[in-house]
């Protein structure tokens, strides 16, 4: 086993830990371009706002419930509305229990409501491992070589999880049912607002602030949680150098959290896509404003009937394709001619000469 004492026992643990907070941050900036959107639409689309809302409320009180089962409280109080959520534990536990259950409220959100979709994913014949490259066999107890674990691991869920999204056929039920539990989860990751008198808003400060305060409030449990993860990794490690087992179980635990934040990625950007197609759409006057959304099911029921006589694996990756261009084309056209403010060539002749007939006149 290569690699300095030094580096093995105190920065190789630290490894996959900083590659899990930094996407979990991307996925906070993430939230953040989706509540921007979300406040751009809201004065024409408040019901959607709400929608939205709810959901994010929802999923906070499904993890704050699962919580209190967790660390055996029991639920006596069960509430959402549109503007808040209310979880009661049955029996009130204080120190550590009450610490895990404030833990899956803060932190829950953006991971638990993705390991939803991630056990929807293992029903499929995509396979997702954890794989530890083999030229970094020697060293993967290194830093270097836990980094670049979880990145190999996130590269081969990536390309399944991604190979999977391109090829879904929208006229299977199953395809169908996955990318509307995917749009729900984008779309409500996080609540807007908590509050109907007195809103609240829910940002990115509004997130950290909570999850620093539980850091701060416990400080031993943060310092406790560490000390379990490298006794994690050196019984990995010891089991390794034993019974030579090349599965790195500490690199594919983080690895795990690294695809929760991908699939909450990748929701996000198919909300955020929505919710720009719904703000570029609502420019657009009259009823051509519904052209946009007409051309997604027409475009795509199109190509797939065209594409019926050839049969090709690629089928459903380029009725997607087709699809997606089809409305990004026309929206853009429609939006294009329709808001277009400046008088053509005609019309600018036409007005010139109108004028100067009124002044003959004159």
């Amino acid at each position: 086993m290569e690699g300095s004492p030094t580096d093995i026992v105190i920065f190789a643990p630290l490894a996959p830990l900083l590659g899990v907070l930094l996407f979990w941050f991307i996925q906070l900036l993430f939230i953040e371009s989706e509540k921007f959107l979300l406040s751009k639409v809201r004065p024409k689309h408040e019901p959607l706002c709400r929608f939205t809302n709810f959901l994010g409320i929802l999923f906070q009180s499904i993890c704050h419930a699962l919580g209190y089962t967790v660390t055996k409280s029991g639920i006596s109080d069960f509430y959402i509305s549109v503007n808040y959520g209310r979880v009661a534990p049955k029996r009130e536990k204080k120190g550590i229990f009450e610490w895990i259950a404030n833990a899956f409220l803060f932190i829950g959100p953006f991971f638990i409501p993705a390991g939803m979709l991630l056990l929807c994913l293992f029903l499929t014949p995509v396979s997702f491992d954890i794989i530890t490259p083999p030229q970094l066999i020697s060293v993967k107890y290194t830093f270097a070589g836990q980094i670049m674990t979880f990145g190999a691991s996130l590269h081969n869920f990536g390309e399944g999880f991604f190979g999977f999204l391109f090829n879904l056929d929208l006229l299977h039920p199953g395809h169908l049912g996955y990318l509307f539990l995917l749009i729900f989860l984008g779309m409500g990751i996080r609540p807007s607002y908590i509050g109907e008198k007195q809103q609240r808003k829910v940002d990115m400060l509004y997130d950290l602030k909570n999850i620093w305060n539980l850091i701060t409030h416990k400080p031993l449990y943060i310092l406790l949680l560490f000390l379990m993860a490298y006794l994690f990794f050196y019984v990995n490690l010891i089991l390794n150098e034993i019974w030579k087992i090349n599965y790195n179980l500490y690199a594919g635990f983080f690895s795990m959290l690294g695809w929760l934040s991908i699939i909450s990625i990748v929701a996000i950007i198919i909300a955020d896509a929505i919710l720009y197609l719904i703000k570029t759409a609502d420019k657009i006057p009259g009823f051509w404003k519904f052209i946009p959304y007409l051309t997604i099911p027409l475009s795509y029921v199109l190509i797939r009937l065209a594409l019926l006589p050839f049969k090709t694996e690629y089928t459903n990756f380029l009725s997607l394709l087709v699809m997606a261009v089809s409305t990004i084309l026309v929206t853009y056209l429609i939006h294009g001619f329709k808001t277009n403010k400046f008088k053509t060539k005609r019309a600018i002749k036409k007005s010139k000469k109108k004028d100067k007939d009124d002044n003959d006149e004159e």
